[in-house]
């Protein structure tokens, strides 16, 4: 699905992204983790051809992205603040994209604008934010992509709105058949649509793979103060909160719980990206001050 080597892009001296290597497979739910700033959007408009990086190579579905009308096609884009046209209506949408898209499926876009209650004759700027998240998504997927791209479009929305835009969004990416990247600072969001995950902070990838594969590689270690020192080799310190009594570690390891010298505990979604996340904002002296040479 996305293929990146070495992949920078700078806005003057600023780095939004610096050397970004990332290997998507096709058929994912991908989610794309970080905080406002990170370069979670600088990533995504490259992705869509709509940004040239600065330096290193992005292929999308095997070809550069925008490389071509015919792939424009295989890629459905909502931005941000999911825009769409105030003065058209709902069916002015529709014709447009009927219009500019070879594939575009009415049948499709029809059946889903019904189920979701809009009104063909309303005016786009009439709508609720969330009525706008659906119409914005439904011509995006009535396109009949290989890959839908969303840039945070439901952090706006309240949580109703929210849901229903998740629910549309899976549905549509089993009706196609399509791989997905969904943007977002909401990890429950993230929880409960994507099977893949990429925390991207500070311009870098910070961990990228599958969630499963993920949470089973990574586990919160509790240990009594001051002897997480006494980690073995191979177990990798992401972040450590120390308390009175007791220190806690979320670590990251192949070795099983049974060879770690404390007690080993699942961790959660959010545990583990609020791990990197802080990891990557330390001062550069504080990673790896635990577990010594445990610590990549």
């Amino acid at each position: 699905m996305l293929l990146a080597e070495g992949l920078t892009k700078r806005y003057g001296r600023r780095e939004a992204l610096s050397g970004v290597d990332l290997n998507v497979p096709a058929g994912r739910v991908v989610g794309l983790v970080g905080p406002n700033g990170a370069g979670k959007s600088t990533l995504l408009n490259l992705a869509c051809g709509l940004l040239e990086p600065t330096s290193g190579s992005l292929r999308v579905l095997g070809s550069r992205p925008a490389a071509s009308a015919a792939h424009l096609a295989r890629v459905g884009f909502v931005a941000q603040n999911t825009p769409v046209y105030p003065s058209f209506s709902v069916a002015d949408h529709l014709r447009l994209g009927a219009r500019l898209n070879p594939s575009w499926d009415q049948s499709l876009a029809e059946r889903r604008i019904t189920q979701v209650g809009l009104d063909p004759g309303q005016k786009a700027g009439r709508l609720s934010g969330g009525q706008r998240a659906q119409l914005a998504l439904t011509i995006a997927a009535a396109k009949r992509p290989e890959l839908l791209i969303f840039d945070e479009p439901a952090a706006a929305l309240d949580p109703l709105a929210r849901q229903g835009f998740l629910v549309s969004l899976l549905e549509f990416v089993a009706e196609l058949g399509a791989s997905a990247v969904l943007s977002s600072h909401l990890l429950g969001d993230i929880e409960q649509a994507c099977d893949h995950l990429i925390v991207l902070c500070e311009s870098r990838i910070q961990v990228a793979g599958e969630v499963r594969d993920l949470l089973a590689a990574h586990h919160r270690l509790v240990a009594p103060r001051g002897e997480l020192d006494r980690l073995p080799a191979g177990v990798e310190v992401i972040r450590t909160e120390h308390h009175a009594q007791s220190s806690n570690a979320v670590v990251r390891t192949g070795l099983p719980p049974s060879e770690i010298p404390f007690r080993a505990e699942p961790v959660t979604l959010e545990e583990l990206v609020l791990g990197y996340m802080s990891r990557a904002n330390a001062p550069v002296a504080e990673v790896g001050a635990v577990a010594g040479e445990g610590v990549r």
